[in-house]
């Protein structure tokens, strides 16, 4: 752990270690793996523990990561996020994130998106390559930190997916179903995995 001293408080960035879900209760700014039961910061900012109240029946401290303002919003899982893809390959595509709700990022966010995690049904009929194109923009669901300060990202919803996508031509499609999208200058369909419109 390599917890960095500033003002007498302990500055935490996201993905580190903040203990185990045993000893703490994982509060604002801090999540616990399901895998291995493993308290980590979700954002970068400093550590407070809130020790549980003498008559509460869960007497383990609450851990709190307080984000400082100058940083701007950070993903957190369980937020939706808007996402430019920049890569698509056969098991997930790589996107930046650009805004978490209706917020720009100021740092730079990655986030992936596995095939498990395009849509609800079928899953292993998913084609990365007819769900997305690098330069679409998404709107999805941060599950978790992923690897290497990537966050995994979901569109397994239906009002989540594609929001917005260029056609072959340059030309803003507009989408005809969930999973296709029409360029109104050729009327050529392209596949997509569409967010669903007013929901």
């Amino acid at each position: 752990m390599h917890f960095l001293k500033m003002r007498g408080d302990i500055l935490v960035t996201p993905g580190e270690v903040l203990g185990k879900s045993v000893e703490l209760i994982a509060g604002r700014g801090a999540y616990v793996s399901a895998h291995d039961k493993t308290v980590y910061a979700s954002l970068t900012g400093f550590i407070s523990t809130t020790p549980a109240l003498p008559e509460s029946a869960d007497q383990r401290p609450t851990v709190e990561v307080t984000g400082h303002k100058a940083h701007g919003p950070v993903p957190e899982p369980g937020a939706i996020v808007i996402a430019r893809v920049t890569k698509v390959m056969a098991k997930m595509a790589s996107a930046d994130i650009m805004c978490v709700g209706p917020e720009s990022v100021r740092e730079k966010f990655s986030g992936t998106i596995r095939q498990q995690d395009v849509r609800a049904t079928e899953i292993d009929k998913v084609d990365m390559h007819s769900s997305f194109r690098p330069g679409d923009i998404v709107k999805a669901l941060v599950i978790s930190l992923g690897d290497a300060r990537s966050y995994y990202l979901s569109t397994a919803k239906n009002e989540l997916g594609v929001v917005s996508a260029e056609s072959v031509a340059g030309a803003t499609m507009v989408p005809i179903s969930w999973t296709e999208m029409q360029c109104p200058l050729t009327g050529q369909i392209e596949q997509r995995k569409v967010a669903k419109v007013g929901a």
